[in-house]
């Protein structure tokens, strides 16, 4: 196996070279690259009696050179994680991104988002909230130049954005579907 980096600008972009055993026993030489840009969590946050959940949106250059006209998502509150913490770090993430200061999170699944290419393993939370959580407007960290909108919408709301393809983010597609899935909130 032989790696080389090509690229540690913002995260790493290395090129991989190794053997594969084909399901024939055939050892073949492959070679792909891997874009390492560490792990993430992501939270749906939610609030059962106003049947409504905690969004926000922001610019994505990315889906902006990949057709997005304005660039503009509509995401679950997520982030890189810090120190390998998944459960503290989604916990400062919805208080610098949405405003809310939340105690109580639960895990419901992790997943590689595009394991063909990215070495990311997201894990993904839930976690309630309630008006007496709100302590700022949130928006993101003035360091990390953020400019993030916080939505609070109807659960209903959200399940149709989906459907509609205002809400095109997998990983806020995944966390609508899995509430969806578990009845804890009104369709």
């Amino acid at each position: 196996m032989q790696r080389e980096l090509l690229s540690d600008n913002w995260y790493t972009l290395e090129k991989v070279s190794f053997e594969y055993l084909r399901d024939d026993g055939v050892w073949e030489r492959q070679v792909r690259e891997a874009y390492d840009r560490g792990n993430g969590a992501v939270i749906l946050l939610y609030n059962t009696q106003k049947n409504s959940v905690v969004l926000t949106r922001q610019f994505r250059m990315p889906t902006f050179l990949n057709g997005n006209e304005d660039g503009m998502m509509v995401e679950a509150c997520a982030g890189l994680l810090e120190k390998g913490n998944a459960e503290e770090t989604i916990k400062m993430e919805v208080e610098e991104e949405t405003g809310y200061k939340i105690e109580k999170v639960q895990k419901v699944f992790e997943a590689y988002m595009s394991p063909g290419s990215v070495t990311e393993i997201l894990y993904f939370f839930i976690g309630q909230y309630e008006e007496s959580m709100k302590i700022s407007d949130g928006g993101g960290a003035d360091d990390e130049t953020e400019n993030i909108e916080v939505l609070e919408l109807s659960f209903p709301k959200a399940l149709e954005m989906m459907k509609t393809g205002e809400i095109r983010d997998a990983k806020t597609i995944m966390l609508l579907q899995y509430a969806q899935l578990q009845g804890f909130l009104n369709q």
